[in-house]
């Protein structure tokens, strides 16, 4: 696992300032804590920072081929390597190390952009060919690893592993109009405030951009600005000619190769071990494989209503894990200012808390840790598919002519019941079943749903969005999707929305601020492809998520792991809010950097604090949502502002540090 950078001449061949390389690399240094190398030439500058797990002693980067033609720097594992490896020597090819790092540099010298189909694993790279006068650009399908990127006024392409690379770079000539804008997207704030997240391909600056997973973004020297190509993305066809049975046993084994797979390393490794199904399913893998113990690593919460740490418990003991556990205060709240500077852009989901104290235990431990994400989008785990699939069985009894007026209607006069069971909280229910399937799905996995996203907004803000709604992003993907099937269609949305812009960002962030590598074998390409194939009643049936997944694994993990309620990895917000941050809280969402930007209406953000404060609703999650938009502003806040639009302060648009 590494960190990446680079500066490319689009336009010409001028000299790359080595300063502004070395600045931009270093912002990333805790990605790569062993090793610090630059590469320049001609209209181009690769800078990398290693964090050595693979080919300790020769793969070092930039890395280039024999005759120094083609320069390569890359972030992530190909795990299929040594088969790929042999495949090209065959060929002619001639390799100076042992590394997945020269794979690609052959592998592109032999099959060009499509390379990447051959490529099983984690990455974000970027190549060099001088011959063709070419950069190239790829991410891997799930997006595992991060690629941000940037083309100046002048030409001048920048990209990095994080956004605060880029946002190191300065122009030789401050305010020639040829420097990265960091004036504040409203789209993408939108997106921000309804999701928590800013969904690739945005990013929260106007000037930068994600590249997408499963894409690729090639540069030719002299030619106009490329599009982003698509090389790859998840059919749901639900094919499968096997009995449930033989899914069963295919599933085991196809879990058990993914993990050995992710398990090659120089380096000590171990797993996150939650005590969830996920996790402990990884973990058992693990154990089948390994000549030793297996070191696992564990968060314990003191608060009883989110420790899970019993559970985990009885998987280690179950395997005989090495097991390593830490216990954190229910008030760690902290951090709030760590990640505001982790994350570049302001991101809400609190579980990046305990993840980034995961990360800081396990790396005292392990240099790689194998994790479960991505088994809930796959296999079909989280609540919200089954309230999806029932409120789309009503739908196709109700005509849109009836439906709409009626659950708008009841959507606003049902009172907000947060301190109701579950079954009882109808109103967002009632919100959803106004809508269409796809923007009801977007309505329910919201932080700040509509209304109240637009009561938040100041005028100004809302007429700089212009109707834009972060649903948008919802229905572009939707119309690729290519499925009937309710569950697939809310499994595709959320592969290319929550565990790209929520998931694997938080992981990767919170992981690597501890220069610790992580590898996910539930996000293996081959493995999440065949669970697309499998019918959606053995993922989701009589209300149990992963239900294929949970069947698989009865010979393997105890009882009450497999079928207890979810937890989730989260922290006490609400309590919080009335606790130990109430006057924090206050005073940054009234007097801070929030409160000065403009972009939200006063009153609303004081009616949420008192309503919240005197226990009457529960506004945790968009509290949360504000507070670490503020920590974003205030962060921000750098050498000098960018202009303002108009109806706004000054001070509304912060630089970026």
């Amino acid at each position: 696992m590494c960190g990446i950078t680079g500066i490319f001449d689009t336009r010409g061949q001028r000299s790359i300032s080595e300063a502004v390389l070395h600045r931009m690399n270093d912002a990333q240094a805790h990605r790569g804590p062993d090793e610090s190398s630059l590469h320049t030439e001609a209209g181009l500058g690769l800078g990398h920072r290693r964090l050595s797990v693979i080919d300790i002693a020769t793969g070092q980067q930039p890395l280039c081929n024999e005759d120094g033609t083609v320069w390569l720097v890359f972030n992530g594992e190909i795990y299929n390597y040594r088969a790929l490896m042999a495949e090209l020597k065959a060929a002619g090819h001639q390799f100076k190390t042992r590394s997945d790092s020269e794979v690609i540099v052959h592998a592109w010298e032999a099959w060009g952009e499509a390379c990447v189909q051959r490529f099983r694993g984690m990455f974000a790279f970027a190549l060099f060919d001088r011959r063709r006068q070419t950069l190239f650009m790829a991410r891997d399908r799930l997006g595992v690893k991060p690629m941000h990127y940037a083309v100046l006024g002048d030409g001048l392409l920048l990209f990095g592993s994080e956004l605060k690379s880029l946002l190191g770079y300065r122009a030789a000539e401050p305010g020639s109009g040829h420097e990265l804008r960091r004036d504040i997207d409203p789209q993408a704030l939108e997106d921000y405030f309804a999701l928590g997240y800013v969904p690739e391909p945005r990013t929260i600056f106007k000037g930068a951009l994600k590249l997408r997973p499963g894409h690729t973004l090639t540069f030719r020297r002299g030619q106009p600005i490329p599009e982003p190509r698509r090389y790859w993305d998840l059919r749901f066809t639900l094919d499968s000619r096997i009995s449930e049975a033989e899914a069963g046993d295919e599933l085991v084994r196809r879990l058990k190769e993914s993990v050995a797979l992710r398990m090659v390393a120089e380096v000590p490794l171990g797993a996150f071990l939650s005590g969830g199904v996920d996790s402990s399913a990884v973990v058992q893998a693990m154990a089948g494989l390994s000549s030793g113990p297996v070191n696992t690593c564990s968060i314990a919460f003191d608060d009883p209503a989110y420790n899970e740490s019993a559970f985990a418990q009885m998987v280690a003991d179950r395997y005989r894990t090495r097991h390593h556990v830490e216990t954190v205060g229910s008030d760690d709240f902290d951090l709030i200012d760590t990640l505001a500077q982790l994350y570049d852009e302001p991101f809400a989901d609190p579980s990046a808390i305990p993840t980034y104290r995961v990360s800081e235990m396990a790396r005292k431990h392990v240099t790689v840790a194998l994790s479960g994400d991505g088994g809930d989008e796959a296999f079909g785990g989280y609540r919200r598919y089954r309230l999806h699939l029932m409120e789309e069985r009503m739908r196709a009894r109700l005509p849109a002519a009836v439906r709409r007026p009626l659950f708008n209607f009841m959507g606003r006069v049902y009172p907000k019941a947060n301190w109701a069971p579950q079954v009882l909280r109808a109103k967002t229910s009632f919100q959803g079943m106004a809508r269409d399937s796809v923007e009801a799905y977007c309505h329910s996995v919201s932080v700040i749903r509509e209304p109240l996203r637009s009561r938040l907004y100041s005028a100004s803000f809302r007429a700089e969005l212009a109707g834009y709604s972060a649903s948008e992003v919802f229905k572009d993907h939707a119309s690729r999707a290519d499925t009937d099937d309710p569950l697939s269609l809310v499994q595709y949305l959320d592969l290319h929305t929550y565990l790209v812009g929520d998931i694997n960002t938080k992981v990767d962030r919170a992981s690597m601020a501890h220069s610790l590598e992580v590898r996910e074998p539930l996000m293996d390409h081959e493995l999440v492809e065949w669970a697309a194939t499998l019918p959606s009643a053995w993922k989701l049936r009589g209300g149990n998520g992963k239900a294929l997944l949970k069947k698989a694994m009865e010979p393997l993990l105890p009882h009450e792991v497999l079928y207890r309620p979810k937890m989730g990895f989260s922290v006490p917000l609400a309590r919080w809010f009335r606790g130990p941050l109430k006057e924090r809280v206050r005073s940054a969402l009234q007097d801070g950097a929030l409160a000065q930007s403009g972009y939200l209406d006063a009153a609303v953000v004081r009616e949420l604090l008192d309503q919240h404060q005197a226990c009457s609703h529960d506004h945790s999650i968009p509290l949360w949502s504000l507070t670490m938009f503020d920590a974003f502003l205030r962060r921000a806040a750098g050498d000098s502002p960018s202009p303002a639009p108009a109806g706004r302060p000054q001070d509304a648009m912060p630089a970026a540090a």
